[in-house]
């Protein structure tokens, strides 16, 4: 993420610094932080955990037939987010350390929806797996500013409900606040990067 010193006022505190596997925010993207009480890191995590909260709530409303479309992730990563960030439900427009290039994110989303609806009919792989490799090129394709690992964790367990399966494990614990955990999801996703699941699957079976 961007450091404190780049942004002036409102970087007068260590919100934005986190470790290396963080998605970093454009200046534009720092600006578009909605509650200007916010001046701790702990306090936007908290804020946003809240948020998550909220759009779990409103998934128990709603009917989810059209779970794989581009319409549904940006409206579920705006019901995680809205009121926090600007950008809520908007894709990214700029080129990160990690994620394809803006302008293919469309066409890639596209191609996993039509991937995962060929392996579900197919039975290619096991259902964990289809959560699993389904996870995994989300957070790849990385569609939005930041919360890419939140939303598409949600996502696979989503999917993962509608197969008439249990959610994913990862790794039984709170991948933001603990630290050896968060690592280890992270080389598993970093492994699946090249092509090997099997850390990953590991990982989400516990």
């Amino acid at each position: 993420m961007v450091r404190r010193q780049d942004y002036g006022m409102k970087m007068n505190s260590n919100i934005f610094e986190t470790d290396d596997n963080s998605t970093p925010l454009t200046e534009e993207e720092v600006q578009g932080l909605i509650p200007s009480w916010v001046t701790l890191r702990s306090e936007l995590n908290e804020l946003e955990s809240l948020g998550i909260l909220n759009a779990e709530k409103w998934l128990l409303t709603i009917r989810r037939k059209d779970l794989l479309s581009e319409k549904f992730i940006k409206l579920l990563h705006k019901k995680m987010f809205e009121g926090i960030w600007l950008w809520a439900g908007k894709f990214r427009t700029t080129e990160r350390n990690i994620g394809i290039a803006p302008y293919a994110i469309s066409v890639e989303l596209q191609k996993l929806f039509d991937d995962v609806n060929y392996w579900v009919r197919h039975e290619t792989y096991p259902i964990i797996e289809i959560g699993a490799r389904f996870h995994h090129r989300l957070v790849y394709i990385h569609p939005f500013p930041n919360g890419n690992g939140r939303h598409s964790r949600l996502m696979a367990d989503l999917l993962m409900k509608k197969l008439k399966h249990t959610p994913l494990n990862w790794g039984q614990g709170n991948l933001i606040k603990i630290s050896e955990l968060r690592k280890k999801y992270i080389n598993a996703l970093q492994k699946a990067d090249k092509g090997d699941y099997s850390l990953l699957l590991e990982f989400v079976q516990g």
